[in-house]
């Protein structure tokens, strides 16, 4: 299956998500939230998973009333498959079928390396690399099934091309293996008509990012921790939009040319 020629189609139709449904996944606040935002602003259906289902239900509450989308809360644990099985299942059987979906749920400890313990490694590759990994083949299995394609979009990092800081070798590694996992999956789900694109942002104070630069490991040498958050060329740090604006980006036809390709949307800080 190819992807759609939309040359013919207006700006407006070609961004335009209306009659889609989509799942953001870690969706009840900060950077889920903003790309739940901007897709039910074009008018996507959408599920919010997030692992605090008060979370979830808040954010879909408020997406609702603001852009008057369909829209389910619902608590999710991208570690967990059935967890995430039953969310793809509830997208297709409540809103009527499933066309994005967002890998966006991430957790970043900060633990210097000597000091990092086996199971604090495995549980950040169990939420960034294997949340993905289910994530993407539960959505990829209901796109596959309704055979009308779809675009699978990961949130990697500018920790997936280089590394961030000290303290940072479990979700530095596991943001790698998502970026080179969404290449794999676009050579694989192509023919099925899927896109799997992935976009890379730089550290935008979200909750969980703001208390994550507060608790850098310091570095090995006794220097100050290394900030997150930087001003990059452009002249100012991101802010969540600017990320959830190239995601929008990403599902829309738009991007329908691209696959495998991961965006960098860190300002220049990496350029």
């Amino acid at each position: 299956m190819s992807t759609a020629d939309v040359s013919s189609k207006s700006l407006s139709e070609i961004i335009s998500l209306t009659g889609r449904r989509a799942v953001v996944t870690g969706g009840g606040r900060g950077l889920g939230k903003a790309i739940a935002l901007r897709l039910a602003e074009a008018g996507a259906d959408l599920v919010i998973g997030d692992v605090k289902e008060e979370l979830a239900a808040s954010a879909a509450e408020d997406i609702a009333q603001r852009h008057g989308v369909r829209t389910i809360g619902c608590v999710m644990d991208v570690t967990d498959t059935a967890s995430v099985s039953a969310v793809a299942d509830r997208a297709v059987a409540e809103l009527g079928g499933l066309e994005i979906w967002v890998n966006n749920a991430g957790i970043f400890p900060s633990v210097p390396l000597l000091e990092m313990s086996d199971e604090t490694w495995d549980r950040v590759f169990d939420v960034n690399a294997r949340g993905t990994f289910v994530g993407a083949r539960e959505a990829a299995r209901r796109m596959a099934a309704a055979g009308a394609g779809g675009v699978i979009v990961n949130i990697i990092s500018t920790a997936g091309f280089r590394a961030s800081a000290p303290g940072l070798a479990a979700y530095v590694g596991s943001k790698h293996a998502a970026r080179g996992l969404t290449r794999e999956l676009a050579l694989e789900l192509a023919p099925l008509g899927i896109r799997v694109l992935g976009v890379a942002p730089s550290h935008v104070p979200t909750e969980g990012n703001i208390l994550a630069a507060a608790d850098v490991a310091p570095s090995p040498d006794g220097l100050p921790p290394t900030p997150l958050m930087l001003n990059g060329p452009i002249g100012r740090t991101g802010v969540p939009d600017d990320i959830a604006r190239v995601a929008l980006f990403c599902a829309s036809d738009l991007s329908t040319f691209m696959t495998g390709s991961t965006l960098v949307a860190d300002g220049g800080t990496i350029a």
